[in-house]
């Protein structure tokens, strides 16, 4: 029981101190298979960051043993790291909690970086956000509202408490009003895909997602 706790308590501190590039990094891992090299590294985006700031991040990396260092200069994710977002024992909920510890996301780069499917991962963070643990603002990025998703201090004690007493204490009110849900989600696409004014068809979807926040679920 103690090496549990103690296992938990090693991932919860490994989990705080992650930052945006960590993530980047064990993401771009994930992608790989588990493993990377200095041509991944040089082909994705983290070039942009430059030599010097890759070298200091991966060496934080392999100091807190999310990483290792293989015999032909590549990198492997470890389990530690893999056990923060993951592991397949993990609920999707509790993935995107934690996700949400490291930074604010869309839900295309939650679906993008916890690679599970998109009617999963939107089936839980409406549950979530019902459950008033996280929060939707709706926001215009490159010319497009999109809907950005932040962790509450509820949803921050919560994920908290259950990485140290297991995930299946957590109990989610469920309501049909997610059905409800769906359906401005489903008019949002549509009227994303009509050929009317720009100006016009943001308004709408800005007031239809709105609708969705001011919903009591």
């Amino acid at each position: 029981m103690r090496a549990k706790d103690d296992k938990s308590k090693k991932l919860m501190n490994s989990m705080r101190k992650l930052g945006t590039i960590d993530l980047e990094i064990l993401d771009l891992a994930i992608k790989r298979n588990g493993t990377f090299n200095e041509n991944d590294l040089e082909n994705s985006g983290l070039k942009r960051l430059g030599v010097g700031k890759i070298l200091d991040t991966l060496a934080s990396l392999k100091d807190r043993k999310l990483i290792s260092l293989n015999e032909n200069g590549s990198f492997s994710i470890t389990e530690l790291a893999r056990n923060i977002l993951w592991n397949n024992n993990i609920p999707t909920w509790a993935k995107i909690l934690r996700l949400l510890q490291i930074k604010s996301c869309r839900e295309d780069e939650i679906i993008k970086i916890l690679t599970i499917s998109e009617e999963e991962i939107s089936k839980d963070i409406e549950r979530l956000r019902k459950n008033q643990f996280v929060l939707m603002e709706p926001q215009r990025q490159e010319e497009k509202i999109v809907k950005v998703y932040e962790i509450l201090s509820e949803g921050i004690m919560r994920i908290d408490k259950t990485d140290v007493e297991g995930f299946e204490n957590i109990k989610f009110e469920e309501s049909k009003s997610i059905e409800i849900l769906s359906i401005i989600d489903k008019v949002i696409k549509e009227i994303q895909n009509l050929e009317i004014d720009k100006i016009k068809k943001d308004t709408i979807i800005i007031k239809l997602s709105n609708l969705k926040t001011k919903l009591e679920i």
